[in-house]
């Protein structure tokens, strides 16, 4: 069972029709892919230049739901989104998101009260420590806001913020275990998120301890690539893998109209 549910097309910031990551996913053998483009719902109605247009939803189903249909080898592909959690914007998201199938919805949080936290290393080093200290610490709050609004059923990325290697000089276990506790009762998946290995940060989202605080609270996981192009989608998954195993999952999941499928990791 191999699955790649994190991929960005030319629907948002990605490279490539959906049929592309089709195509490739049949020819690296995946048993299930999905894309999840770009939908951020800002306050005040900003665009993001790396989402979709917010009018576009409609017509990025049909396209997933046309490719599916040209799938080969046997490959399911499920319907997937990326969409960003803003307070302000929470209930029209939620109104959104269920009005179309989707089989899964990851959330996340690139933007913090109009700070771009993984746009360009550019935006942080004006920062001072303590600032950065701040933005960090809020960061872990808004994600703990994710996931308790349970409108999404996998956390994206979940230490996104470490991404050009900005670490707190503050201890911020307490507000990251909020946020562990908050993902377990929403009943969310994390992704295991290979990405992190080559930027800046040289880690995979989330890090080991992040990881193995998951897994202690029994938050299920599953490997994503986090694909801009085709022939990343199963980029590091065996890397991924022996990490997994080494924090002590056995098990990852998959999803079929928003709810969960487990499976046996392969050793």
């Amino acid at each position: 069972m191999l699955i790649s549910y994190h991929s960005h097309s030319r629907w948002s910031d990605g490279e490539g029709e959906i049929e592309d990551f089709v195509y490739t996913a049949s020819l690296m053998g995946l048993s299930e892919f999905g894309p999840s483009d770009h939908y951020v719902l800002s306050p005040g109605g900003k665009l993001e230049s790396w989402s979709m247009p917010l009018d576009a939803l409609g017509d990025y189903v049909e396209a997933v739901q046309k490719a599916a249909g040209c799938a080969e080898r046997g490959l399911v592909v499920r319907l997937g989104l990326e969409a960003d959690y803003f307070p302000e914007t929470a209930e029209d998201l939620r109104k959104i998101l269920w009005s179309h199938p989707f089989d899964y919805v990851i959330g996340s949080v690139h933007r913090l009260d109009g700070f771009q936290i993984d746009d360009t290393i550019e935006d942080w080093l004006p920062l001072s420590q303590d600032e950065r200290n701040d933005i960090i610490r809020r960061y872990w709050i808004r994600v703990k806001e994710m996931a308790e609004s349970r409108m999404f059923d996998i956390a994206g990325h979940l230490d996104l913020v470490k991404k050009f290697d900005m670490r707190p000089s503050i201890d911020l276990s307490k507000e990251i275990s909020s946020a562990l506790d908050a993902v377990a009762n929403a009943g969310m998946s994390i992704e295991l998120n290979t990405s992190g290995w080559y930027k800046p940060c040289r880690e995979a989202y989330p890090s080991f301890d992040i990881l193995k605080g998951c897994f202690d609270r029994g938050i299920p996981v599953l490997i994503s690539a986090d694909a801009h192009k085709p022939e990343d989608l199963i980029r590091d998954y065996e890397r991924a893998k022996q990490l997994l195993l080494r924090v002590g999952y056995t098990e990852f999941v998959s999803y079929r109209g928003r709810q969960m499928v487990f499976h046996r990791i392969a050793e």
